[in-house]
């Protein structure tokens, strides 16, 4: 399988487009995410089975109702919903001139749902703390998961925001991301991959349980 990290819009939010033979799928739609998977798309003859969407913060859906506009089915989790639906909520911590248009979620998911796309099973984990609707998708035979923002290389998710909790995200990091096998690679919404051992090892503001 082919990933392709994609950090766009104003503060560098990642997108990733994952390709396997003839499938492709979206994590994430930050500004600049419909022109620049639809020039992927139509260099490799590919069309979009579907846009996840890891939470509901502005910068990681700024370009979603684009794509659903295009037929793309969306994913998401429930207790986002209000961002998704309300995105104009955000504005008074989003950035000037950023449009924020609503989107309808096709599929919703939760803790322990298992999606088969990509002729991959894909495993969500519920992952609150940032906000109350972050999920991680894992792809177990690809060793791989994308994190949305409970954690960055060195780093978690901010919890100031509203719906942030540091004991949520502590608990959400112990047992739903540093359960997963130590060589998983981590593909955060911001900034560099890291890997699960690395974070156990080395990440000040969560240490795994003893």
């Amino acid at each position: 399988m082919e990933v392709k990290i994609l950090p766009l819009g104003p503060i560098q939010t990642n997108a990733f487009f994952l390709i396997n033979g003839d499938h492709s799928v979206l994590i994430d739609a930050p500004k600049g995410a419909h022109e620049a998977i639809a020039a992927l798309l139509e260099e490799k003859g590919l069309t979009l089975d579907a846009l996840l969407l890891t939470h509901g913060h502005w910068d990681h859906t700024t370009d979603a109702y684009l794509f659903q506009k295009d037929g793309v089915p969306l994913y998401g989790h429930r207790a986002d919903l209000d961002l998704f639906a309300n995105p104009r909520s955000m504005s008074s911590y989003g950035l000037e001139g950023i449009p924020m248009e609503p989107v309808q979620i096709d599929y919703w998911v939760d803790q322990g749902t298992q999606l088969e796309l990509l002729g991959e099973s894909i495993e969500v984990r519920h992952v609150p703390g940032h906000c109350p609707g972050n999920v991680l998708f894992y792809l177990e035979d690809q060793a791989a998961c994308f994190s949305g923002d409970v954690i960055f290389a060195g780093s978690i998710g901010r919890v100031d925001l509203p719906g942030g909790n540091f004991s949520i995200i502590e608990q959400s990091i112990r047992n739903r991301v540093y359960t997963l096998p130590d060589e998983t690679e981590i593909f955060p919404g911001h900034g560099p991959v890291t890997s699960v051992r690395e974070e156990k090892r080395r990440n000040a503001y969560v240490r795994p349980v003893a």
